[in-house]
């Protein structure tokens, strides 16, 4: 069961300490070391092989199910996702190696990211008094899992629903960065040890050390401000590698919510790397094993070398979802008296390669009816089909939808105050290639779809200036491309590998961005009602929580006055309003407001 928080503070206070987490029985004294009698040859050193496996991102995916199309997934690379297939691959691992050899650990964001989730933390929340189990605590404590890091996501949903989720786990959460605000004392459990015993000698003590991501202090600013800081992986990795190896870790292995890219998305408004990894391992000695997680990519190997002691370092980051599954091969020997790592390899499984596991299907086949069913009510008509395939570089009336839901909710919610009159403008990213809305009937799963991410609402003051700046930060998005050049649509955009939703259109405004000009330069002709815009007028701007911390880095607006915020998600507020709207009519809210041009001819 998970330590009691109170008890674990109190202790962590005092000595500093973790929770060991006993694999299996203590070696017996007898087996302390080999037994070595006069007159016979010494033995060859013991071996010991310990195999880690490690999932990330699983973002709520318990079954190969896409809940935004109603049917089973799949993509052009023929992936499956869903932990019912890392059950299979796991229950295949430990009968081949043998259970008492195993760890498996997870690297974060675990409980956002799927209609499943938001459902039980919004539908039918396990806060509620009686409430449920989470179905991930479910899924995870079923398969047996260790230990698991924190990711950002997991405070997507404010710290009651995270404290209460770590409270349904049979395994601890570890966060070494994650501290209390004030005390700076760790706040959630830092770190495990695990012990696995080897015939005719000691134990191995394996220690887990957990690390998250310091991004968390500006994407969930509104419930971590003052409560909780998320300070350097390196930093924090430098300070409890050493305790562990002086507790007698035999192996330390990190589970870092954290990309190995070394880069931040959020510019310099944190002193500390968003991505930092592989400067762990780099900088911090002792590590064995480092299992990736937060980037959403696929790294079955990757070697670094400690720059203090020349030691290789293996980091593997499995694909997110639950597509991929990690495995660290880990080798040992015992030798003048110590267990010593004499090798680590890694690679990654195909969860496509193996059938879901009934145990877990059976588990959780009524949660997940419940969530298609809720996913599929009809709120509303659609008179045409609405779809995201050329949002990215046209504006499309599904992104519009976005913008004028919020400047209603802003406009409302400003009724009254001395804001009032100024006008609202609204952002709005095209985080999907694939979204639709059918012409017909429209269901709460359509719309999801349209808005994947829990993101809230803000309204911020920005000057005329301000806008436009942050309208050259955002055409940054698309890739020079000369007037003369052939125009290919999938290479227009994703300029210096900016995602989709690091990209926004602004609504209110009339713009056009010439891709010919070099970024910095690509606005022109930006006008409000008509005139050319006055660098000194002042807006109400609708915009996400993610952008109005710092998410993106946009410039302004982080630092701008809040004039107004909420917790109900803009998803939610999607689908108040098209129920109340009944039809869904592009002339409601549809307006061209910007276009792609080269050096002033249109490009479509």
């Amino acid at each position: 069961m998970p330590l009691n928080r109170r008890k674990f503070l109190k202790k962590s206070a005092v000595t500093g300490a973790g929770v060991a987490i006993a694999g299996a029985a203590a070696a017996p004294a007898a087996q302390a070391a080999e037994a070595k009698k006069p007159g016979k040859p010494v033995g060859q050193p013991k071996r010991y092989a310990l195999t880690v496996l490690g999932t990330t991102d699983l973002h709520g995916h318990v079954f190969n199910w896409d809940y935004f199309k109603n049917a089973e997934y799949t993509d052009k690379a023929g992936n499956a996702q869903g932990l019912a297939r890392i059950s299979t691959l796991v229950n295949q691992i430990r009968a081949e190696k043998g259970r008492e050899n195993v760890l498996l650990l997870d690297a974060g964001d675990t409980i956002q990211g799927t209609p499943l989730t938001y459902y039980y933390a919004k539908v039918d929340p396990i806060t509620a008094k009686g409430g449920p189990v989470h179905p991930m605590a479910q899924a995870m404590n079923a398969i047996g899992y260790d230990a698991a890091a924190l990711g950002n996501h997991e405070f997507n949903y404010g710290i009651e629903t995270l404290r209460k989720f770590e409270s349904q786990l049979r395994f601890p959460l570890l966060g070494a960065n994650a501290v209390d605000a004030k005390t700076l004392k760790p706040a959630f459990q830092p770190y495990a040890i695990r012990t696995f015993c080897v015939k005719g000698a000691p134990p191995v003590k394996v220690a887990i050390l957990g690390l998250t991501n310091p991004g968390i202090a500006i994407w969930d600013k509104a419930y971590v401000q003052g409560k909780l800081a998320f300070p350097g992986l390196e930093e924090q990795a430098a300070k409890w590698v050493p305790r562990l190896k002086a507790m007698g870790a035999d192996v330390v292995v990190v589970s870092a919510h954290s990309g190995s890219s070394g880069t931040s998305s959020y510019g310099d408004q944190l002193p500390y790397v968003e991505n930092s990894a592989a400067l762990v391992a780099q900088q911090v000695p002792d590590i064995d094993a480092v299992l990736v997680g937060h980037a959403h990519v696929e790294i079955p190997e990757l070697k670094v070398t400690n720059e203090k002691t020349g030691k290789t370092v293996v980091l593997s980051e499995p694909l997110a979802y639950a597509e991929r599954l990690s495995v660290f091969d880990i080798e040992l020997v015992f030798d003048k008296g110590r267990w010593t790592v004499e090798s680590v390899a890694s690679k990654v499984l195909n969860s496509n390669t193996v059938a879901d596991d009934p145990k877990i299907t059976k588990l959780l086949s009524d949660e997940h009816a419940k969530v298609v069913e809720y996913v599929n009510q009809v709120v509303g008509s659609a008179t045409e089909t609405l779809t995201t395939v050329e949002a990215r570089y046209k504006d499309a009336p599904i992104i519009d939808l976005i913008t004028k839901v919020q400047e209603d909710v802003v406009k409302a919610a400003l009724a009254g105050t001395s804001y009032a009159s100024l006008p609202v403008i609204s952002q709005a990213s095209p985080f999907s290639r694939t979204s639709e809305i059918p012409a017909g009937n429209v269901t709460i799963r359509d719309l999801s779809s349209l808005y994947v991410y829990d993101n809230t609402l803000v309204a911020k003051l920005l000057t005329g200036a301000q806008v436009k700046a942050y309208l050259e930060y955002s055409a940054e998005y698309f890739v020079q491309t000369a007037a003369g050049a052939v125009v290919d649509v999938d290479k227009l955009t994703n300029a210096n590998n900016r995602p989709d939703y690091n990209y926004d259109y602004v609504s209110g405004l009339s713009y056009d961005i010439d891709i010919a000009q070099a970024a910095g330069s690509r606005i022109k002709n930006l006008t409000f009602g008509g005139a050319a815009l006055d660098d000194a007028q002042q807006f109400v701007f609708a915009v996400n929580n993610y952008r109005a911390n710092g998410g993106g880095a946009f410039p302004y607006v982080a630092s701008a006055t809040e004039l107004w915020s909420e917790s109900t998600e803009i998803r939610t507020r999607i689908a108040e309003w098209v129920t109340a709207k009944g039809v869904l009519d592009p002339k409601d809210f549809s307006s061209v407001d910007w276009k792609l041009t080269r050096d002033g001819t249109p490009v479509f």
